[in-house]
């Protein structure tokens, strides 16, 4: 008989492995497709719904640790997609801003990473994984 312990654990591992496949998926397809780096999606859509943030909200907003963010912005810069700024009123912080650049480019990878992860499910499976991903977060 399995145990309830059991069931978590093996749906734990079951999100956790799907969640990796969906994403090598994603970047497979936008890297075939000449576009940045998945990892750099979230970062434009979100400075492009929020304007410019101080990297510590980035952090806090997406999850990234630190060191990957500071490494991510910096390529991000040196693609030209987001520019980093003094922050005024405090000489030690830093303000991101998308530019022109960095809007089109989250704008062209979309397409792309739907593509590559809307035909899994249909749209009421969507609302219903939704539903139940709402419920494992915390």
């Amino acid at each position: 008989m399995t145990t309830p312990a059991a069931v978590t654990l093996l749906s734990w591992d079951r999100l956790l492995d799907a969640g990796a496949r969906a994403m090598r998926a994603a970047r497979g397809e936008l890297k075939r497709a000449g576009l940045p780096p998945l990892e750099w999606y979230d970062i434009l859509v979100a400075l492009d719904r929020r304007g410019g943030l101080r990297p510590r909200d980035l952090k806090r907003l997406l999850g990234i640790e630190q060191y990957n963010l500071s490494r991510l912005l910096s390529r991000m810069a040196a693609a030209g997609l987001v520019t980093i700024a003094g922050c005024p009123g405090d000489r030690r912080g830093q303000i991101v801003k998308l530019t022109a650049d960095g809007t089109s480019s989250g704008a062209a990878m979309w397409p792309t990473y739907a593509a590559a992860i809307e035909p899994r499910l249909d749209p009421d499976s969507r609302i219903q994984l939704a539903a139940m991903l709402d419920k494992v977060a915390v």
